[in-house]
Order: structure tokens, then C-alpha cells, then sequence
């Protein structure tokens, strides 16, 4: 609606908007929060991210969405990017359906507590939700679920969902990002990781996949 001839007065008021942001954001849902998110994105000045390579993962479950799986999101490898705190390491045993073309050798142990943070990635309106697998180590236990985001005063994270895994391996709900706002982010893109805190007893998750809704 306005102009400003200034980029020195655009980039304060985004601080500005950034900070309030965060002040206010423990009384804030999802939708709410991400409608006025001001996010730095390495991809800003184009408006689209990195292609990836899409399956259905969950299609014996009822889901016929593409999905692409997020970057180390196997565990078979290298966990570069990914922050993992309070316990949380590899352990041997994948989850049992081999969605990713063959089953795994490795998941994430997350003991009661524990937390494992995703890398930053790239997203756009059309990355609307994320699944993955757990289970739990006893007869059950509970995972909570966080979208973090990149803004120009720091990361900010909002529960998206909780999730109860089973003694067996089983697909997590569709669970939403929020990454629709970034039609009206830079041009279309934002920096978004994803976060898993194993709340009550000691969970495995796998496989953790992103849907990029090419379909």
C-alpha cells in the first residue's frame, strides 16, 4: 500500500516488527504467528527453493500425498545440520515398512526429555505439512511436535502437535507446517526446520518426511 523510498526505513521497521513478534509469541497460534513472520531466506531473492525428489510413503496408509524426505531425515548417515540435545543419538533398528525403498539400519532415540532439531530448509506456500514414524520404547509414550522458524531477531517455534507412538513403528498424524504465509514472505520463501521433544518415556522417530504438494 505504501512506498518508501528508503531501504535503511524498510529493513528498522522489519526489526521492529521482528521484535514485537517475539514479545508476543507465547499468546499467539500458528496461523497468527507465521501471518506477520518476517523471515531471512537464503532464497529470497528468487521465490523458489532447491527441487527435491517426491514419493508417497504413507500411500499404504491412506495418504496419496508426495512427500520429499528431509535432509538426513533417514538417520542412515550423517546427521550434518541436525542439533540433537538431552540424550538424543542413533540407535540401531529402522522402522519397519522401508517407505524410503528399502528398510533402514538406524532411527533416532529420543529418552524422556530429549530433543532433535532438524536443518533449516527452504519452503514455500506449497510445503504445507511434514510426517515421520515413531514408536516407543515401553508400551507408549509422547512426542511433541514444533515448526522453528528463521526471523531477522532470532528463531521462533510453535507447537504444531503431539504425537503418541505405540511399542510399534506406525505413521505420525499430518501434521502443518504453516509455510502457506510464505507466498507473502521475500518473495515467496522462508528458512523452516523441524523440531521433535520426546515428552513423557523414551520415543524412536524415522524417517522424517516434508510434503511438497507437486501434485
Amino acid at each position: 500500500m505504501f512506498s518508501f523510498s528508503s531501504h535503511r526505513t524498510s529493513a528498522a521497521m522489519r526489526r521492529r516488527v521482528s521484535l514485537s513478534l517475539l514479545g508476543t509469541l507465547a499468546s499467539l497460534t500458528l496461523a497468527s504467528v507465521l501471518s506477520v513472520l518476517p523471515v531471512a531466506s537464503a532464497q529470497a531473492a528468487t521465490g523458489t527453493c532447491p527441487s527435491s525428489v517426491t514419493s508417497q510413503p504413507f500411500l499404504k496408509w491412506g495418504d496419496s500425498n508426495y512427500y520429499s524426505l528431509v535432509p538426513g531425515g533417514d538417520f542412515e548417515g550423517s546427521l550434518t545440520g541436525w542439533t540433537l540435545s538431552g540424550g538424543a543419538k542413533t540407535a540401531t533398528g529402522s522402522e519397519s515398512y522401508g517407505v524410503t525403498g528399502k528398510v533402514g539400519k538406524y532411527s533416532l532415540s529420543l529418552p524422556q526429555g530429549a530433543s532433535v532439531q532438524s536443518p533449516f530448509m527452504c519452503v514455500t506456500e506449497v510445503n504445507r505439512s511434514f510426517r515421520f514414524f515413531a514408536r516407543s520404547e515401553a508400551s507408549s509414550s509422547s512426542l511433541r511436535a514444533e515448526v522453528v522458524y528463521q526471523t531477522s531477531s532470532g528463531n521462533v517455534s510453535v507447537t504444531v502437535g503431539s504425537v503418541t507412538a505405540q511399542s510399534g513403528w506406525e505413521p505420525a498424524p499430518i501434521l502443518k507446517t504453516g509455510a502457506v504465509i510464505a507466498s507473502a514472505l521475500n518473495n515467496g520463501t522462508a528458512q523452516m526446520a523441524l523440531r521433535f521433544t520426546s515428552v513423557t518415556g523414551s520415543s524412536r522417530i524415522d524417517d522424517v518426511y516434508l510434503d511438497p504438494r507437486m501434485h
